[in-house]
């Protein structure tokens, strides 16, 4: 019996599909965003902020082809994500694929951290991101098909050198597992449900002048001697996002230059 041929290139043509990106307004969700339109997706952009990263991201979108929405909401509010989706929903089609990139990081000494720190951190980078999950999933769960990649870290696998982000460490780990969970409870429903975890990334936090003592130990402590650029999160993105990783699911992908080797 012949096998039927697989055009591999296709298994990574995202057209026809309609897409959200928290975090869309800058650093890593802002260049999964336009790498998904790049790959043929109209991308629902969603930002806390609805300042000029948001523009930045839906004009790049533009020279692609692709349709995009931009929408400013807080990802620790149900019910404005409940509200975007619908909207999304009624202006670009069914909703089928999610990147949830949204999440902040600061330290501080575990005995002087105020709680204030510690619940304003967990509420954005893991109650957002179940939030996130929730209201995409519920969209998702009626359409019967989708697939959800959520942004944690390698600091939810390996705690950093010379760090003190406990706080941090614990929220993406809790991404981590938590995506596991989701991916097992609507794994028999249509949806698969990822994690990529960056290794230390070149984004606008990390490469500010103050960063610069910071940034060269983030280089020599990294296998490969540098930082990743944000655009080599697109692939990764695409690839769990695609018909390329049909049978992927459940899984954490370190991109992180061989940092987790060590």
């Amino acid at each position: 019996m012949m096998m039927t041929a697989i055009n591999a290139a296709k298994q990574f043509d995202l057209s026809g599909n309609v897409a959200l990106v928290t975090g869309a307004g800058s650093g890593i969700g802002q260049r999964i965003a336009v790498g998904l339109a790049q790959c043929g997706a109209d991308v629902a952009l969603l930002d806390r902020r609805s300042d000029g990263g948001l523009a930045d991201t839906a004009a790049e979108i533009a020279t692609t082809g692709r349709r995009s929405l931009s929408l400013a909401v807080d990802v620790t509010d149900a019910e404005a994500l409940a509200d975007a989706v619908g909207g999304l929903e009624a202006e670009l089609g069914p909703l089928s694929l999610a990147v949830n990139a949204a999440g902040i990081a600061n330290a501080n000494a575990a005995e002087d951290m105020a709680l204030d720190q510690y619940q304003t951190l967990m509420d954005i980078n893991l109650k957002g991101v179940f939030l996130s999950c929730q209201a995409e999933a519920r969209a998702m769960l009626a359409h019967g098909r989708g697939a959800i990649v959520n942004i944690a870290s390698m600091s939810g696998v390996i705690v950093n050198r010379g760090l003190s982000q406990a706080h941090y460490n614990a929220s993406k780990a809790g991404v981590i597992h938590m995506s596991k969970s989701l991916a097992m409870e609507w794994v028999g429903r249509g949806i698969r449900v990822n994690t990529i975890s960056p290794g230390y990334t070149a984004t606008p936090m990390n490469t500010r002048p103050e960063m610069v003592h910071q940034t060269r130990l983030f280089e020599e402590q990294t296998p490969m001697g540098r930082m990743a650029r944000p655009d080599e999160m697109v692939g990764p993105a695409v690839f769990l996002l695609s018909e390329a990783a049909s049978f992927v699911t459940g899984v954490d992908l370190l991109v992180d230059g061989g940092f987790c080797c060590w």
